[in-house]
């Protein structure tokens, strides 16, 4: 297949890769500070539209569940913007009240459009309703957040710390329901959770991704994993299942081809 951007290369390394929930395009976004959106056809892949978002280098880039929306986070501020691609206005949302970070950059969305859940600093999580972009609540894990996951249904939130300790939210009540302890896990980077809700899969530092059952994971305060996969020799920074929940993908970025499908 062609490159998925041939009709345009991005300036600045590409932070963003992701396909529209229902269409079939793909957009890119990276450190040259634009958002493009492709035609995916696998002939030519044209080019849609790009947007600019002057001095803001985009830390990460994200359609909303229902895909009319992207939200975009920079590298170095605190506000984030919102492009509507249905009317093509860019909405920047200034500062959200209640959030005292310096930053904000990494956010996942909750699968059932209702939430955006912000990464802080010091193990700060900042939980935001998507339709206002308010302030819903705030919770803290112990020492510092690297990942964080929606559960399918959205009722809860893996999250995994820098210490190797994942905890589980539920959502409604902001309470910590349980945490375990990622086996052999000196650093946290990256979680994923099947769409089936049948795994959790961890990757660490050292580049080892544990896969363990969601069972084990809500029981128990050392689960063993199912498997761990070794491939990796630089540290495992992204996971994430297909959407049968038969291909486990696990990269690193600190490697050239560092990709492995399980």
């Amino acid at each position: 297949c062609l490159p998925a951007n041939q009709e345009r290369f991005a300036n600045g390394r590409l932070a963003t890769v992701q396909f529209h929930p229902s269409a079939q395009v793909v957009m890119t976004a990276g450190h040259d500070r634009s958002v493009s959106l492709f035609q995916v056809d696998g002939i030519k892949n044209p080019k849609i539209q790009s947007i600019y978002l002057e001095s803001f280098p985009i830390y990460k880039a994200c359609f909303s569940v229902d895909g009319e929306y992207v939200i975009a986070t920079g590298t170095h501020h605190r506000m984030f913007f919102v492009y509507d691609m249905m009317s093509g206005n860019i909405i920047p949302i200034q500062k959200v009240r209640g959030v005292e970070e310096r930053f904000l950059r990494s956010f996942e969305l909750s699968p059932d459009g209702s939430f955006m859940l912000v990464t802080g600093t010091s193990g700060y999580l900042h939980l935001l309703s998507m339709k206002t972009k308010e302030l819903i609540s705030t919770m803290k894990v112990n020492g510092r957040c690297t990942a964080s996951a929606f559960t399918p249904d959205s009722s809860k939130v893996y999250s995994y710390s820098k210490e190797g300790e994942v905890f589980i939210w539920d959502v409604r009540s902001r309470k910590c329901l349980h945490k375990f302890e990622d086996e052999g896990s000196l650093e946290g980077k990256c979680i994923a959770l099947s769409k089936n809700n049948q795994y959790v899969a961890c990757g660490s530092a050292s580049g080892v991704v544990n896969l363990y059952t969601t069972d084990a994971c809500l029981k128990e305060r050392r689960p063993k994993p199912v498997k761990a996969i070794m491939n990796l020799v630089t540290s495992a920074t992204c996971v994430t299942f297909n959407p049968t929940t038969e291909i486990l993908a696990v990269a690193s970025r600190e490697a050239d081809e560092a990709v492995k499908l399980v």
